[in-house]
């Protein structure tokens, strides 16, 4: 830390004009001498360094400090999810839901209160860990209650909502903070928590069901009379299978328990939904790592939304020194991200059901998870042009809405190409979808956590073209990927259960849903 002090020699004071030759280090203690010397006026600019953190080279370190908490929860929010998954999986939805999202309005509140920079650290840290189970839960509600021709869309509006969580909360950060102190972003993050809370405990169900147990229940519970001579008339063959048919009917509906009630609904656990251990849940999504499948969707999650993570990290500091922005200005450029997301929506959701569609008609009415992929080609495109605008915008100081229309296309594409690539996955590995969510929402984290620290280096090394550049090629060399995975994904997945990795990465039967 540098020493400094108020201390000046009176006489040099007196002295007026210096044209610059002035002592600036005291001689006996080489203290740096704080030039102008400032007043106990607190509204002495000077005298800001309290409210808006020290000047020159401590405030860079502060602002490392600062990115913490940024980048502590992002990391906690997909690794967390480790530990939430198997336990959503053994004992149902609606627990964690309830759990993690009480004590997130908890830890909220926390960070809104923390009088210290540990205690905010911490509070940040235990925030991501309670705030990612909705990043694991979403998906497999999603599969739970949308039958396969549907989820495409609403997945859609799950990963689209996930964006716009980001633009729409940076924009109303920044609006929050232009009158009032930050602990305010916290408290309004409170009550909208908190009213999640109980709208979730009071309309929410479970929404976890043994279909392997429930299907198994009702086969063979009646059956056709064996006809012996196989001499029977035509009447008396459609009178048999009538009768089978309504005798079938009647009994289904006699052996059809009841339904729940809401005050039943209403309990915390609904009991256990497979035998599989938690330990062994907690290691498969490492273990997914090795298929090819999993790993594609994974880097192409990774690297849009990772990019995307850069992006908000560097912005705030590329808008105020390329143009002058002040923070709730440059917050306010979200417009564009939100807007992209909400575009996404149809295209990631819709279109993709639409194409899948098309392919499955093509196919004789035979639907293969890859029918979705070409999709792709929509954010493949995205993706590259916003990182290239954004980075040659900046870097050039083009006019403000270059960069602007960037950042609208990275969130366009992190809504569409991951709602595609996610779907994918989720279709073709349908038993374990949650897990395969988690190793995909894991290593997001990671890479974005690694990503956040190494984008300021990397832009100042190589500039903001360059390092911009690189980005669009990498997420363009992900993204194209889908080709081969669209000829080639079956045969691959189909060769891949005979792995050996497969007996451990393999799912118990009662882990099936007819999928």
């Amino acid at each position: 830390m540098v020493k400094t002090t108020t201390d000046r020699d009176s006489k040099e004071i007196d002295q007026g004009t210096t044209l610059g030759n002035i002592r600036l280090r005291n001689v006996e203690t080489d203290e740096i001498i704080l030039i102008p010397t400032p007043t106990r006026d607190p509204n002495d600019p000077l005298n800001w360094e309290d409210f808006y953190g020290p000047p020159g080279p401590a405030f860079n370190s502060a602002i490392a400090k600062v990115a913490y908490f940024f980048t502590t929860t992002a990391l906690l929010q997909g690794t967390g999810n480790l530990i939430w998954m198997p336990l959503l999986i053994k004992y149902g939805r609606r627990p964690v839901y309830i759990v993690s999202f009480a004590c997130y309005t908890g830890v909220a509140a926390w960070c809104g209160g923390a009088t210290s920079y540990d205690s905010e650290l911490a509070s940040r840290i235990v925030l991501g860990f309670f705030a990612g189970a909705g990043e694991c839960i979403g998906p497999v509600t999603i599969g739970d209650i949308f039958f396969l021709h549907e989820r495409g869309t609403f997945m859609a509006i799950y990963t689209a909502a996930l964006s716009a969580g980001v633009s729409g909360g940076i924009i109303l950060a920044g609006l929050i903070t232009i009158h009032l102190s930050w602990r305010y972003i916290y408290w309004v993050a409170v009550a909208m928590i908190g009213a999640s809370t109980i709208l979730v405990f009071l309309t929410m169900p479970e929404t976890a069901f043994n279909r392997s147990s429930a299907l198994m229940a009702t086969d063979g519970e009646t059956s056709p009379d064996v006809i012996e001579d196989g001499k029977e008339s035509e009447h008396q063959k459609m009178t048999t299978i009538e009768s089978a048919h309504t005798t079938s009917s009647t009994s289904s509906r006699q052996n059809q328990p009841p339904k729940e009630t809401y005050l039943r609904s209403l309990n915390l656990v609904h009991g256990r939904y497979t035998d599989e251990s938690l330990v062994r849940m907690f290691f498969r999504p490492i273990a997914l790592l090795i298929l090819p499948p999993v790993l594609w969707a994974t880097l192409v999650m990774a690297v849009t939304i990772g990019f995307l993570v850069a992006i908000s990290s560097n912005f705030a500091t590329a808008f105020s020194s390329t143009y002058g922005f002040l923070p709730y200005q440059s917050g306010l450029c979200f417009i564009s991200g939100f807007v992209g997301t909400m575009i996404a929506i149809f295209f990631g959701g819709r279109v993709s059901d639409m194409v899948a569609d098309f392919f499955t008609k093509r196919n004789g009415g035979i639907r293969e998870p890859e029918m979705r992929l070409p999709a792709m080609t929509i954010g493949l495109f995205a993706a590259p042009l916003g990182l290239l605008l954004y980075g040659v915008g900046i870097n050039n100081k083009l006019h403000w809405i270059v960069p602007t229309l960037g950042l609208g296309f990275v969130s366009f594409a992190v809504a569409q190409a991951t709602n595609v690539s996610l779907t994918y996955i989720v279709d073709a590995y349908r038993p374990i979808s949650g897990e395969t969510v988690v190793t995909q929402l894991a290593f997001k984290s990671c890479f974005g956590f690694l990503l956040s620290f190494y984008t300021d280096p990397w832009v100042n090394e190589s500039g903001y073209s360059h390092a911009f550049g690189a980005m669009a090629g990498i997420s363009a060399a992900v993204q194209i990927l889908w080709i081969p995975l669209f000829f080639l994904g079956k045969r691959i997945r189909r060769a891949t259960l005979d792995w050996r990795v497969m007996t451990f990465v393999g799912w118990s039967p009662d882990r099936e849903v007819g999928e």
